[in-house]
C-alpha cells in the first residue's frame, strides 16, 4: 500500500480516532467532532507532524489535497474538516518558504469553510502581510461573509465573542506596528475582557499581541501578568490539537513569540538572569520547530544580542565579543545581502530585523578605532535598507528602556 493510501486508511480505520480540541466549530447534535472532523484531524496530525526541517512536504500535501477532495460538498462536519484541511495546507506551504501559495490557499479557505475557519485565515493572512512589509491600515477586516457569518445562529454567542476577540487583536496589532497606539488601545479594549480568559478558544495568539501593546506603552506590571498567564496556557495545550490557526499564526509560533517577548521585557526591567532564560528557551524552541539555520533562529539571536548590550550598559561591563558573534550568526541565518551588494534596494525578507542587528553591530564597530570604517560602512547600509516609517533606526536602537522599549515580534519578524 503506498503512503498516502496508508495515512488516509489509519485515518478512517481508527476505532477511536483522536477527537481535535477546538470543539466549538463542532456542528455535531451531540456538540462533539464529527466523524469527518475526526478524520480530518488525524490527516493534519500526520501532515504536519512529518513536515519538519528536512523533511518533504509533498506527500503530505497530497495527503491534505486529497482527503479536502473527499470531503467536498459532503454532510454533517464535512465544512469544518475541509476547513482544517485547508488551513493545515497553508501552513504547510509557509513552513516550505512558499507564502505566496499560503497565502492563496487562505484565500481559497474564505470561499469554502465555515466562519471561524475564516476567520483563522484572515488572522494569517494579515500575519503574513505583516511579515511581507506590507503597508496595512486598520480599515482592513474580514471580508462581508465572515463578518455575517461571526453572527450565524450556528454559532453560541460566547463563541462570537472569541471570534471577534481575535479579529480586534489583529486590528490591534497592526494599529501597533503603524505606531498609532491609541488606536491599537481602542482595538484592545474590546477584547481584553476575553483576553484575560486566555486559554479559551485559541486566543493565546489574541493575548499575545495584546501582551506586546501593553509592553510597548510600557506597563511592565500588566504586561508582565499577561505574558506569564499565556505561556502557562501554552504549557498546557496540546498543540497538535488546535486546528482554528494556520501559518504564522498557529500555536507553536505563538510560544515562540510569547517566550522571545517576555524575554525581551525581562531584560528592559534589568532582570537580566531570567531574561537570559526565557530568550535561551527561546532560541531553543526556534531551533526545535524550525532547523539551526532558519531566519526566525536570527531573530531570537538579534533579541538575546540585544539584551547582551542593555546588560552591559547597566553594569558598566564589556560583552563586544559574545554580541558581535550573535549579531554575526543572526545575520547569517536571516541571509542578509552583502554590504557592497545592491540587495537593499531590492525586496528584502526580514527587513526590519536585519536592518536593526546591521545597525546593532555597527555601533559595536564604532567604538573600536581600528574598525570604524567598518562601522561606517554598516551603518550607512542599516539606515538605507530601514523602511519603519514608524520611527528611525537611531530611535530603534536607542528605544529599549521601560519608558519606550522596541519590542521584536517573532511571529511576524517585525519591530515594534
Amino acid at each position: 500500500m503506498n503512503p498516502i493510501r496508508s495515512a488516509l486508511a489509519r485515518a478512517l480505520l481508527s476505532p477511536k480516532p483522536r477527537p481535535p480540541r477546538a470543539r466549538h466549530y463542532a456542528t455535531s447534535s451531540t456538540g462533539g467532532a464529527t466523524q469527518p472532523e475526526s478524520v480530518a484531524a488525524e490527516m493534519v496530525r500526520y501532515a504536519l507532524g512529518g513536515a519538519r526541517p528536512g523533511s518533504s512536504p509533498d506527500e503530505a500535501m497530497r495527503i491534505l489535497e486529497q482527503g479536502a477532495s473527499n470531503l467536498q460538498g459532503g454532510g454533517e462536519g464535512c465544512g469544518e474538516a475541509v476547513g482544517m484541511l485547508m488551513l493545515a495546507m497553508s501552513t504547510l506551504l509557509y513552513r516550505s518558504g512558499r507564502r505566496q501559495e499560503a497565502m492563496e490557499k487562505l484565500k481559497a479557505t474564505n470561499q469554502v469553510a465555515p466562519a471561524a475557519f475564516r476567520v483563522a485565515a484572515w488572522e494569517a493572512t494579515m500575519g503574513l502581510c505583516m511579515e511581507a512589509g506590507q503597508v496595512i491600515n486598520t480599515s482592513v477586516s474580514p471580508d462581508d461573509l465572515v463578518d455575517l457569518s461571526i453572527k450565524d445562529d450556528n454559532i453560541k454567542w460566547s463563541d462570537q465573542g472569541h471570534l471577534k476577540c481575535r479579529v480586534n487583536a489583529i486590528k490591534g496589532l497592526i494599529a501597533l506596528l503603524n505606531g498609532e497606539t491609541e488606536s491599537a488601545q481602542l482595538f484592545f479594549d474590546g477584547c481584553k475582557d476575553l483576553c484575560a480568559g486566555v486559554g479559551n478558544k485559541q486566543t493565546e495568539n489574541a493575548v499575545l499581541s495584546y501582551c506586546e501593546y501593553l509592553h510597548c506603552v510600557g506597563d511592565f506590571p500588566l504586561a508582565t501578568q499577561m505574558y506569564e498567564r499565556v505561556l502557562e496556557a501554552l504549557t498546557m495545550e496540546d498543540m497538535s490539537g488546535n486546528f482554528l490557526a494556520a501559518c504564522n499564526m498557529v500555536p507553536e509560533e505563538v510560544s515562540l513569540g510569547a517566550t522571545c517577548s517576555y524575554g525581551q521585557l525581562l531584560s528592559h526591567s534589568g532582570k537580566f538572569s531570567e531574561a537570559e532564560d526565557y530568550l535561551t528557551r527561546a532560541l531553543k524552541k526556534a531551533e526545535d520547530q524550525f532547523g539551526a539555520n532558519h531566519p526566525k533562529v536570527g531573530i531570537v539571536l538579534t533579541c538575546v544580542a540585544r539584551m547582551y548590550k542593555l546588560k552591559a550598559k547597566a553594569e558598566g561591563s564589556s560583552s563586544i565579543m559574545v554580541q558581535e558573534g550573535l549579531y554575526r550568526k543572526a545575520l547569517e541565518v536571516l541571509r542578509a545581502p552583502a554590504i557592497n551588494s545592491e540587495g537593499v534596494s531590492k525586496q528584502m525578507d526580514w527587513r526590519d530585523i536585519i536592518s536593526l542587528a546591521r545597525g546593532e553591530y555597527a555601533e559595536l564597530l564604532l567604538i573600536q578605532s581600528n574598525r570604524k570604517a567598518e562601522g561606517e560602512r554598516m551603518k550607512e547600509w542599516a539606515e538605507h535598507a530601514w523602511r519603519n516609517s514608524r520611527l528611525t533606526l537611531a530611535q530603534a536602537l536607542e528605544f529599549s528602556g521601560p519608558s519606550k522599549p522596541t519590542v521584536v515580534d517573532t511571529r511576524i519578524g517585525r519591530v515594534m
